[in-house]
């Protein structure tokens, strides 16, 4: 079962941000005329059918480096390797890459420590640690101290984006997972993950004016707000709320990742971010095999994931 949950989240990852890459940049408005109902070609990056973009890139090097243990310096040196096209890429070049990512891989290049490369003011914070996180619930599946997660997560965000903002989005989402990888549906596992992320910070020194910026998340229920609530832009708490939203909205993983990319704007990333979980909590099994075979780089992605199961003992 942990297997499928764990093929579930890489695939589901990369089939999400698929389906959004041909209409990213297109409005909300614009999709309840046309509505993304599978794997398209063209469109916005002029791409085949089935290519993900830099948040799988991402995801995938993050995933590798994990498979040899929890190295900072490692996953940092595997983004420059993919920046300059050796690894992980579609087909062979970079063709999206958010501004804050492009500016921390070059202060990687330079020879500066990852957890110092990300932005760390007010305005960096886009989603572009969130949309690759996902992978590191593998290595923190065991993990019961939340200080040690909290760490983990601070790290391997900050290589990109080092906000607290940035950072505790993505707390927040590898809690979330860490709790549908230990049995929970998506609903106990998200009240359960508020119970958890609050009794965190109730002994921290953060600051309250940020904190306060996540209530919608943790105070009251994402789910129960209405669509047009809900933003889908690149903003990180943006694409938060917009990924819980759609997974405690839907009933499989279809329905979660076509109601992600149909909110527009950020779609390849509101995909990856929804489809990841919709993945973990599905199973592989159930992601439509049509989608699967048409993914760009499938069987390197299941090679991935089978070193990925084999380092962290993850079986069926």
């Amino acid at each position: 079962m942990e297997k499928d949950k764990l093929y579930g989240a890489l695939f589901g990852l990369a089939i999400g941000d698929a389906l959004g890459v041909p209409v990213e940049f297109k409005s909300r408005e614009f999709l309840k005329k046309y509505p993304v109902q599978d794997m398209q070609e063209n469109g916005s990056h002029g791409q085949p059918k089935g290519t993900w973009s830099d948040d799988s890139s991402l995801a995938f090097c993050l995933a590798e480096s994990l498979c040899e243990g929890f190295d900072i310096d490692k996953i940092a040196l595997l983004f420059l390797q993919w920046y300059n096209e050796e690894i992980w890429t579609p087909h062979g070049t970079v063709f999206d890459i958010g501004i804050a990512t492009r500016k921390a891989i070059h202060r990687i290049s330079q020879g500066e420590s990852p957890v110092l490369c990300g932005g760390f003011n007010i305005g960096d914070n886009g989603n572009g640690s969130l949309m690759r996180i996902l992978p590191l619930v593998f290595c923190l599946k065991k993990e019961k101290d939340y200080h040690v997660v909290y760490q983990r997560v601070k790290d391997v965000s900050s290589i990109t984006h080092a906000h607290f903002r940035s950072v505790f989005s993505c707390f927040i989402y590898i809690v979330y997972a860490l709790e549908i990888m230990k049995g929970l549906n998506k609903k106990e596992a998200y009240h359960k993950m508020k119970e958890v992320v609050s009794d965190f910070i109730s002994d921290k020194s953060f600051n309250k004016i940020e904190l306060q910026l996540f209530d919608r998340v943790l105070r009251t229920d994402i789910s129960n707000l209405k669509e047009n609530e809900i933003r889908s832009g690149g903003y990180v708490l943006d694409s938060l709320e917009a990924g819980l939203w759609c997974v405690l909205n839907s009933d499989n993983y279809e329905e979660t990742v076509l109601k992600a990319v149909n909110l527009g704007d950020d779609t390849d990333t509101t995909g990856a971010i929804a489809g990841g979980l919709a993945g973990l909590i599905y199973g592989y099994k159930v992601i439509p095999e049509k989608w699967i075979s048409q993914l760009v780089r499938k069987d390197d992605i299941t090679k991935l994931c089978d070193r990925l199961s084999e380092k962290y003992e993850i079986h069926s």
